[in-house]
């Protein structure tokens, strides 16, 4: 998200809140910036928030875990491991107010949540660039606080809460906890909290970086409410992406700056985007799947004047809209292979090996559900947005005959006992259509490289 304070904003139009649903304690003074949406459909809103929970919300250090419960507590599971680490973006699901007897039903809500996520593209084309990955916290009471009521209050892991900072449908929960619960898992680059409620909500915090933490988005929302997802796939278009919200407040008025850095926000004409070769410039007049036609529509980043975006609606517009425009998709796919390698292989690349050493590679397979039967991670033209091409290079030349080959030797790539050393090179691009900037294009390339001394290595 911009780095924006709305709070003189939020405080007129948030709802009304009972005087026993304000915290009471401390929380050492430390605030982030958070986002929600008062509506399942509308836009969004961004206030600064406590990072921890006030202090009589959270588990209760009187009503500690018995032997068995702790037992349970931070038990890490693979929901959908794809790849190594190092080569994914690594998604960490948490539950709160889930009792020991419910994990069973937090790992089903993980389940459909992500579903929920993936269900929409480019998540739904590249899934294979993610690791997914579950944490059990095993909370004393079942639910979150706030929920029926402002008044309720629940004695849960992380301390989740709605009606923070007098919003209903804002769900804060502790950031230090959800931090140590994080750290359980093998790496976390992205962090989704659910809460066991079905109540509306959910929130979206940034710049956690900035607080120290390995990941820099959390996103909340609730486990039983069909929408909440979208709240997380909104979120993950700014950590991910490092899209703008394209939503704006009247109170903003117009822009008078200059251009600003968020890639689906500009304050160019077309005629100027296509004269300085700009941001979406490579898009306009293309059919959207967001609705309509590519072009810049007033009203981003806030300001309802002064500043474009590229459709008159997407999902970082309002959350009634699933899809990500075209130029967002390509910011989201730019941002999974920032954080993701579509080529991993267990030979090492700064070892020196022998024409007969037999390299296996693997492309990570950006298939999508219910996708056809295919090979060498080259989805059919009808099932998704990636397009992964496999190709082997011997000293730069390329070598036709293996396209496709997940298995080679160099020498069956022509590299012979000539008393030289010698590069292979194994290349996957991902030719996909949704991307048209060379900047993004490069960023899909993954390769991998080896040198060939043809004597005395194998």
């Amino acid at each position: 998200m911009t780095g924006l304070a709305l709070i003189g904003l939020l405080a007129a139009t948030a709802a009304t809140t009972p005087a026993s649903a304000t915290p009471t304690g401390t929380d050492g003074g430390r605030r982030v910036e958070a986002e929600y949406f008062p509506d399942p459909g509308g836009p969004g809103r961004t206030v600064e928030v406590p990072a921890a929970s006030p202090v009589q919300r959270g588990r209760s250090a009187a009503a500690p875990l018995s032997a068995a419960e702790s037992a349970l507590d931070g038990a890490v599971g693979e929901q959908a491991v794809t790849g190594p680490t190092d080569d994914r973006l690594d998604v960490v699901i948490i539950g709160d107010g889930y009792t020991a007897g419910q994990q069973d039903d937090f790992h089903a809500d993980a389940t459909a949540k992500w579903a929920d996520i993936t269900a929409l593209e480019p998540y739904k084309s590249y899934q294979g660039l993610f690791n997914v990955w579950t944490v059990d916290a095993v909370s004393n009471e079942s639910g979150v606080s706030g929920d029926p009521g402002a008044d309720s209050a629940k004695d849960t892991a992380l301390g989740s809460y709605f009606w923070c900072s007098d919003i209903e449908r804002l769900i804060c929960t502790d950031i230090d906890k959800v931090a140590a619960y994080a750290a359980k898992a093998p790496a976390a680059d992205l962090v989704v909290v659910i809460a066991n409620s079905t109540k509306y909500g959910g929130a979206g915090y940034s710049g956690l970086q900035a607080e120290g933490h390995p990941f820099n988005g959390v996103s909340t929302l609730s486990s039983d409410h069909a929408s909440s997802g979208l709240i997380a796939a909104h979120e993950i278009g700014h950590s991910v992406g490092l899209l703008d919200d394209e939503y704006t407040y009247e109170a903003y008025g117009t822009w008078t700056g200059g251009e600003q850095g968020g890639i689906n926000s500009t304050t160019y004409t077309p005629a100027q985007l296509t004269e300085k070769r700009a941001k979406w410039y490579r898009w306009l007049g293309q059919s959207d799947p967001a609705g309509g036609t590519v072009g810049t529509y007033e009203g981003s980043a806030y300001y309802p004047f002064g500043i474009y975006r590229p459709t008159a609606s997407s999902i970082m517009r309002e959350l009634s809209n699933t899809e990500f425009n075209l130029p967002g998709r390509e910011a989201m796919i730019a941002g999974f292979y920032r954080a993701g390698n579509a080529l991993s292989s267990t030979v090492d690349t700064d070892a020196t090996i022998g024409p007969g050493r037999r390299i296996a590679v693997t492309p990570a397979d950006l298939t999508t559900v219910g996708a056809k039967p295919h090979t060498h991670g080259r989805p059919d033209a009808a099932t998704g947005l990636a397009r992964t091409d496999l190709r082997w290079y011997v000293d730069g030349v390329e070598k036709v005959a293996a396209r496709g080959r997940t298995s080679v030797t160099p020498a069956s790539l022509g590299v012979h006992a000539d008393g030289r050393s010698h590069k292979v090179t194994a290349e996957a691009v991902d030719r996909t259509d949704a991307i048209r900037d060379p900047a993004v294009r490069a960023l899909a390339t993954d390769t991998l490289t080896w040198s060939v001394r043809p004597t005395g290595h194998r």
